[in-house]
């Protein structure tokens, strides 16, 4: 197996999202407990905890609603990360809040992950923060998608209640662009499906979650092909040693790397060769994503922050228009005479938006062309100039370099999160 495969193999990070109450917390927290990835002091902690709640059993939620405020009121308000492993793989969970005020971190969760959970409690079905969940997984970009119908347990492990809601998120996904959909029917409760298989729902043939988790394949999902190393910092020692040491410090953002290549400098379109690569003290023979690595060139070129190493016959689009998809984060709805900050990669350029095309209805997913008022957490179709050009591919091809956020330059506080194309 191939460096590569090797690390994208070995690590798999999930977010999970669903309505408020749908069981998340419980859900993590059984996957943590059944897979005895969590320390006796930290059971004991929680079984204390849940002791004092009046509870039976441990509370599994006490895992991940980690905030006091989470803890009172039973919810989760921040994103809270997770580490576990198996020994198949490795993983880091994000566990997103359901409720609708707290979008922005869902969005958070999902911008890095490789696979969304999507929660949906098998009394109520489909709902509208599940709906937006969904299409921010697609939006984002995220290829793999596993709907878990949990609380079986209390509609007495039903197939037919299953399968309705299997069908209607079937109905609604068919538009999204979301490549591989699993369906799981589970009791974060009690464990059914989550760990281990479940004696109660013989009539489902498929995998348990875990097992799922440690088997998805996303070895494939990054772009190997177009080669993009956006520059953080250029690195000059000024020793008497490295007097003339000039390295290119950041992280592939998509392609393979290695020394010998012709690469072409931008934006100063400047064709040079890479010297040295190093990741560290280690001299690599090739370099991939997401690797931070230290580049050396064989020319002396003007290179810096902001700029981009790439293919003279495979280049980003250069462009001061950009077509965007937008998820509003603000509590203040978005006002298109205002200025903005820009974040792109290692960019900072100003922007404002010249032009709202549309809003997306997030239960129909259909476009509305008459009311252009983008409020918190509304999705919506955008055009925004900046003052200066961006190097920038569409979102679909590539996760790095066609994403962005817009920070209001008074408060310097996000205000939307973006996708180009």
């Amino acid at each position: 197996m191939s460096d590569n495969n090797t690390t994208e193999n070995g690590l798999l990070r999930f977010t999970t999202a669903g309505s408020v109450d749908d069981g998340k917390s419980t859900l993590i927290g059984r996957l943590l407990y059944d897979s005895k990835s969590i320390f006796e002091d930290q059971l004991e902690a929680i079984e204390e905890a849940s002791n004092q709640k009046g509870l039976e059993g441990a509370d599994l939620s006490l895992l991940t609603d980690g905030l006091r405020a989470e803890r009172e009121q039973g919810i989760t308000i921040d994103v809270a990360y997770r580490y576990f492993a198996t020994p198949k793989r490795k993983f880091i969970i994000a566990d997103t809040p359901g409720h609708i005020e707290y979008t922005r971190n869902m969005v958070t969760g999902a911008s890095t992950a490789n696979l969304a959970i999507i929660l949906i409690d098998a009394r109520h079905g489909l709902l509208e923060q599940t709906h937006r969940h969904s299409f921010i997984a697609s939006l984002l970009g995220l290829r793999h998608v596993v709907v878990c119908v949990n609380k079986m347990d209390l509609i007495d492990f039903d197939e037919a209640r299953y399968r309705d809601i299997v069908r209607d998120y079937k109905s609604f996904s068919s538009r999204l662009d979301i490549t591989d959909i699993t369906f799981i029917p589970i009791s974060a409760l009690l464990g059914d499906n989550v760990v281990d298989k479940s004696e109660k729902m013989d009539w489902y043939g498929g995998t348990t979650l875990l097992h799922h988790l440690e088997n998805v394949h996303v070895g494939s999902d990054r772009n190997l092909q177009d080669c993009r190393f956006p520059i953080q910092c250029v690195i000059r020692p000024q020793t008497d040693e490295n007097r003339d040491f000039r390295g290119y410090a950041g992280r592939i953002a998509s392609g393979v790397f290695k020394p010998g290549d012709k690469v072409l400098a931008l934006p100063s379109e400047r064709e040079t060769t890479i010297k040295e690569i190093t990741l560290g003290d280690q001299k690599l023979e090739k370099a991939f994503p997401p690797l931070s690595v230290t580049m050396t060139l064989e020319d002396d070129i003007d290179l810096s922050r902001g700029g981009m190493l790439v293919r003279a016959n495979n280049q980003p689009e250069k462009t001061n228009l950009i077509d965007a998809r937008i998820c509003w984060l603000d509590s203040k709805s978005l006002n298109p005479s205002s200025r903005f900050i820009l974040r792109h990669m290692t960019q900072e350029v100003q922007a404002k938006v010249v032009d709202v095309m549309y809003r997306i209805d997030i239960n129909t997913l259909h476009r509305d062309e008459d009311n252009k008022v983008v409020a918190m957490n509304d999705i919506a179709r955008i055009k925004i100039k900046t003052a200066s050009p961006i190097l920038t591919d569409s979102y679909r091809n590539n996760r790095t370099t066609g994403a962005f956020i817009l920070v209001d330059p008074s408060t310097h506080s996000t205000v939307a999160a973006g996708v180009v194309g």
